[in-house]
């Protein structure tokens, strides 16, 4: 563990690396305990294979049309949001799993596509699916403290409605609120942090860094807040972890970060029994 801090001050790839994983703890933790309480696994497992499509179009545009300027990372959030919109309008008017279904085939179906006619798609495919975060740019970066701090914002500026749609969406309906409108906001939250969750994880492993450290938490605390809070530390510790230890043991830091995650989960069970019921 020395080792690995004193290469933290030689490596400048690794700085990046650090700092993308704290980034991304804070919406993983925050948005990660709405998608536990909610239940909304599936639909972020959606999103999170959705996003590829938005990444290979971006990848193609810039390597086949000369679109320099554009990063994958504006693909993933663009494709994100549109997905999101989407399957919110698609839940009023089809069945979830269905929309759900469709969003996750046909986006990753589009993605392999685009990469497909872009030189040298496969390394790139595989560290999109599997993420990479030692291979995190400054662009990449400073988009994932955007988002960190969008994510944070609508949190703390809509904390009671959010809270209020998560828990009880009837009695939310009964005391004015438009849950349909709420639950569409708490999609786009869902969206943005799986974006952030690909480049440290990868897209296959998205769902276990955005539900595991929150369920964990959860064993704990009925209280949201308090929820959030745990979670984001709990998120922060496993990915500085994961990446100590790929530093030491030269493995892939997603796969270890969700070993790492379901580790401590398992011994969250055995410690405590989860709460029966929950609060703001």
């Amino acid at each position: 563990m020395i080792e690995f801090y004193r290469a933290l001050s030689d490596l400048p790839f690794l700085q990046l690396a650090l700092v993308a994983g704290l980034a991304t703890a804070v919406p993983a933790g925050v948005v990660g305990s709405l998608v536990v309480t909610r239940r909304m696994a599936t639909a972020a497992g959606g999103l999170a294979h959705a996003v590829l499509g938005g990444m290979g179009a971006a990848y193609w545009l810039a390597a086949s049309r000369g679109w320099t300027s554009l990063h994958p990372m504006h693909g993933a959030v663009l494709a994100a949001v549109v997905c999101a919109l989407l399957l919110a309008l698609a839940r009023r008017r089809e069945r979830t799993d269905t929309a759900i279904s469709l969003l996750w085939a046909v986006g990753m179906a589009v993605g392999v596509l685009f990469l497909s006619q872009t030189p040298g798609y496969r390394s790139d495919l595989m560290g999109y699916l599997l993420g990479n975060i030692l291979l995190v740019d400054p662009v990449a970066l400073r988009w994932l403290l955007a988002l960190d701090a969008s994510v944070l914002l609508v949190v703390w500026l809509f904390h009671n409605q959010i809270l209020a749609v998560s828990f009880d969406p009837e009695f939310a309906r009964l005391r004015g609120l438009d849950v349909e409108v709420w639950e569409t906001v708490i999609l786009l939250l869902v969206a943005v942090t799986v974006v952030s969750l690909v480049y440290v994880v990868g897209i296959i492993m998205v769902i276990a860094l955005l539900t595991i450290p929150a369920a964990t938490v959860g064993r704990f605390t009925t209280r949201m807040t308090v929820m959030m809070i745990g979670a984001v530390f709990l998120s922060a510790a496993i990915t500085t972890g994961g990446l100590a230890l790929s530093f030491h043991l030269d493995l892939p830091t997603g796969a270890l970060d969700v070993v790492l995650a379901a580790l401590i989960y398992m011994a969250a069970l055995l410690i405590r029994r989860r709460p029966a019921t929950g609060s703001a």
